[in-house]
Formats: C-alpha cells, sequence, structure tokens
C-alpha cells in the first residue's frame, strides 16, 4: 500500500470501450486517482489542469494522426501532444492507443512502434504471458500468467524499449509490455487491456497499477 496518490489523466476516444468495468479497474487501483475524460477535454484544457497530472493514460486509438484543424472545443490536439515529454510527466499507452496515429512520427517515437505493420486482431483469445523481466519495478514478483484478451498481429517494439512480457501466442505479436524514454518522460506500453475481462485480470490490475507508478517516478 502506498500513502502518496497519483493524479493520472485516462483519455479515452477513437475507439468504444466496456464503460463501467474500466471505471472499476482505475477506482480500484492503489494510490492512484483517475480522471477518466476524452482526449478532447484534455486538450481543450478547460480547466488548466493538464500539467496537474502526473501520468497522461492514453486509451485512445485516434486515426490518422492529429491535427489543430478542429472546432475550439477539441483543443489542439497536434499542438498539445507535441508537449508530451518535455516535462516528467508519464506517459502510459494502453491497448489499442499503441495503434493509434499512425501516419503521425511523433507517436512512433513515443511507443516505439510502427503502427502501420499491424495486420489483423483477435477477441477472445487465451494468452499464455511470460514475464521476460522479473526484477523491473513493474513486474517484480509478478510471475507467468493467463489472460483471455483481444490479440494484435504486427511487428513487435523496436530495439530502443526495454521488454517486460512476452507470448508465443500464434496470433499475437511477441511483445505484450515494454518501457520507454520519450525525453523527460518514462513511457509505459502494454499492448492487453480489451474488455471487463481482462480488466477484471489481477495480473493485469497489477501491471496497470504498477505502470502508473512507475510512470510517475514513484517505484
Amino acid at each position: 500500500m502506498t500513502d502518496q496518490r497519483f493524479k493520472v489523466a485516462v483519455m479515452t476516444g477513437g475507439h468504444s470501450f466496456e464503460v463501467p468495468p474500466f471505471r472499476d479497474l482505475f477506482a480500484g487501483l492503489d494510490g492512484v486517482d483517475a480522471y477518466i475524460q476524452h482526449l478532447d477535454d484534455f486538450c481543450a484544457d478547460a480547466g488548466r489542469c493538464r500539467t496537474w497530472y502526473d501520468v497522461a493514460c492514453f486509451y485512445t486509438m485516434h486515426k490518422p494522426g492529429p491535427t489543430d484543424d478542429g472546432p475550439w472545443y477539441q483543443g489542439k490536439r497536434k499542438s498539445v501532444l507535441e508537449t508530451l515529454g518535455r516535462t516528467p510527466q508519464g506517459i502510459f499507452l494502453l491497448h489499442h492507443a499503441i495503434l493509434a496515429f499512425e501516419d503521425w512520427d511523433v507517436w512512433r517515437q513515443v511507443s516505439g512502434l510502427d503502427a502501420h505493420s499491424f495486420r489483423a486482431y483477435d477477441h477472445g483469445e487465451r494468452i499464455g504471458v511470460h514475464v521476460a523481466d522479473v526484477g523491473h519495478p513493474i513486474t517484480a514478483g509478478l510471475g507467468d500468467f493467463e489472460i483471455v484478451d483481444e490479440t494484435y498481429t504486427m511487428a513487435d517494439c523496436d530495439a530502443d524499449s526495454h521488454v517486460l512480457l512476452t507470448t508465443d501466442h500464434p496470433k499475437s505479436m511477441k511483445t505484450l509490455a515494454w518501457t520507454r524514454q520519450y525525453h523527460k518522460a518514462r513511457v509505459f506500453c502494454l499492448q492487453l487491456g480489451h474488455d471487463g475481462q481482462a480488466f477484471a485480470n489481477p495480473s493485469f490490475r497489477t501491471l496497470v497499477q504498477r505502470g502508473i507508478l512507475w510512470c510517475a517516478g514513484h517505484i
């Protein structure tokens, strides 16, 4: 347990999701205060609180790339997202967020992934997950586990990434979780997390909670 609480902007948009289980996932994380909002709310920043968050968690899948040409209430998406990494505010790309903005080089630098390599997805797959780095703060003490989730058939993250989780599932990319550094910000990418069944998995919940704390520089 941690007495300190970390503020997380959890951004959605561009892809549907199971709302109550998603809300319950973040509400149940120790040490985390999650503020679920659309990406437009984060970018418009009507309350001038965007820099107040310790971590920016993206559960978005907008394509092909952000622009500043939308209506005023969407904010300047491109300009705002280009500020990522200017401060130590952590960046967490969750599930389909690794596929967002496939034509934008900035997102590729953040994720360490070529979203154009994506070929297929499959729902409800039983995935055996291997902990590739048992000493990392996010995965320390976490054993190999099984989860029912969505797989992505695509290329893996680049060599500048630090791999935490892998799988040998024939329909999945090999790497399921990895960390990076993007300028001043820590980045955690987690491919898992399609629906309520995945959200309820204890190992998945541990990864999300620790991933947030690591992105915030706490562990």
